[in-house]
């Protein structure tokens, strides 16, 4: 299962550039990678740790802004069409299950 969340944050004061750059940090320290400029990816192994992330954005959430959470099965992401300028990239691959040592 995917986690993506979106969000529009206010930048125009220096602490509202702060917030958000902080609110993106943390979602780095929770192991989202950057899909675009106000869009984070996660891959969760349960639909459990799926809330649980959604339990620590929220509280990592800034004042202002708007931010949604959309989550998604590893069949509806494999099926996302990505384009690089006209080239259109590969399909995306679920990441395997990680292996224990």
């Amino acid at each position: 299962m995917w986690m993506l969340v979106m969000f529009d944050l206010p930048v125009v004061t220096k602490p509202e550039r702060k917030a958000a750059n902080e609110f993106r940090l943390n979602l780095l320290d929770m192991g989202f990678l950057r899909s675009q400029l106000s869009v984070y990816m996660r891959f969760c192994t349960s639909h459990t740790q799926v809330q649980t992330y959604c339990q620590r954005v929220e509280q990592a959430l800034p004042l202002g802004g708007q931010v949604n959470i959309l989550q998604m099965t590893d069949k509806q992401y494999e099926r996302i069409i990505s384009f690089q300028g006209r080239k259109c990239m590969p399909a995306k691959k679920t990441p395997d299950q990680f292996d224990l040592f």
